[in-house]
């Protein structure tokens, strides 16, 4: 993939109300704790997750979306009306039909011209979201668009631990597998892309690479999806070591494709965003494809894991804390269940 016409014309994006610690988490779950003799702590300490954030009751993932919707569009500086295209990308929807997008829609007002469907793919919805919308702009078929998600991660959480309460049968090594469902956290995000005669100043999607490894597919999944607000919304089965390991081998595989299609070297990168998972996963990514973790900014200590609006989140609040200067160049490095990688470019 590489793209001469986009602009990442502006990014939005709404945290949760309601901060929730990693010990607030184990209180709850004391019983559990004391009857396996697990040790205090230790959600934090193998994470590196201090909190995350929830959202209230009331809130759906198309509100939060709405609003980190807003904030991108405003951000951008376009009309409303030159928004040709909007995917809505998370894994939480409003419901399985009609696509929420439709609702995102009405939120932000845009025209009734607009293309609109929902792209479901794990963690790694907002990156395809963004390759979908910058080959619709490299093809003229839209002059821009902007790509949504809002993540209710308190569903999963609240589930898991009735869940890991309720469950009498559950030993140190059967209990592994829900250990990553209390990582998840809360957000919204929001990307607009442009062509650049409307956004000249503002950062070039360069481009990237995308590979697979269907294999790995049993290695994070969830139960039936019976909706994000059921009470018997679904739960996650995770093999975090195993996925840490796959991840990282197909992340190694993709970086060199990435290298090729962008025509850059790693020591031309300056800066770098990552899907955030745990503080194990962060450097071993680094380790794996060669690139200085100093380079990346990481919000998985007071986010935890917020699924597809981690990435594109975690790249609006790093370029406000550490604004990029021009001629930097950043790689946006996701990865999520499937397994499925992606790797994008971007140059200021």
């Amino acid at each position: 993939m590489r793209y001469t016409n986009v602009r990442l014309a502006g990014l939005g994006y709404e945290l949760p109300p309601r901060v929730v610690t990693s010990a607030d988490i184990e209180r709850r779950l004391a019983p559990v704790y004391e009857r396996l003799r697990l040790p205090e702590g230790r959600l934090e300490m193998m994470s590196g997750i201090r909190e995350r954030r929830f959202w209230d009751n009331g809130a759906r993932p198309s509100s939060v979306a709405t609003l980190a919707g807003r904030k991108a569009i405003a951000a951008s500086g376009l009309r409303t009306d030159q928004l040709g295209a909007l995917f809505h990308v998370s894994v939480c929807r409003d419901f399985l039909e009609p696509a929420t997008a439709n609702v995102d829609h009405h939120g932000l007002g845009l025209s009734p011209r607009t293309l609109l469907f929902d792209i479901s793919n794990a963690c790694l919805g907002a990156l395809d979201g963004m390759v979908t919308l910058a080959n619709m702009i490299e093809l003229g078929q839209v002059e821009a668009g902007v790509i949504v998600a809002g993540e209710m991660g308190e569903t999963l959480v609240e589930r898991t631990i009735e869940w890991l309460l309720n469950d009498a049968t559950l030993t140190r090594q059967t209990i592994k597998p829900a250990f990553a469902s209390l990582t998840i956290g809360s957000g919204a995000a929001a990307i607009v892309l442009a062509h650049e005669r409307l956004a000249p100043d503002k950062p070039r999607l360069i481009g990237g690479a995308a590979r697979c490894s269907t294999a790995d597919a049993d290695l994070c999944v969830s139960t039936a999806d019976t909706g994000f607000d059921s009470a018997t919304a679904p739960l996650m089965n995770t093999d975090s070591e195993a996925l840490l390991k796959a991840g990282c081998a197909l992340a190694a595989d993709t970086w060199g494709d990435f290298l090729a299609a962008t025509g850059w070297r790693g020591g031309e990168i300056t800066r770098s965003f990552t899907h955030q998972v745990g503080v194990a996963h962060r450097r071993a990514l680094y380790d794996a494809i060669g690139l200085p973790i100093e380079r990346d900014f990481a919000t998985l200590e007071f986010l935890g894991n917020v699924g597809s609006v981690s990435l594109p989140i975690t790249l609006a609040i790093g370029s406000e804390r550490r604004p990029i200067a021009s001629g930097d160049r950043a790689a946006l490095l996701g990865i999520g269940s499937g397994l499925n990688c992606m790797m994008l470019g971007l140059e200021w």
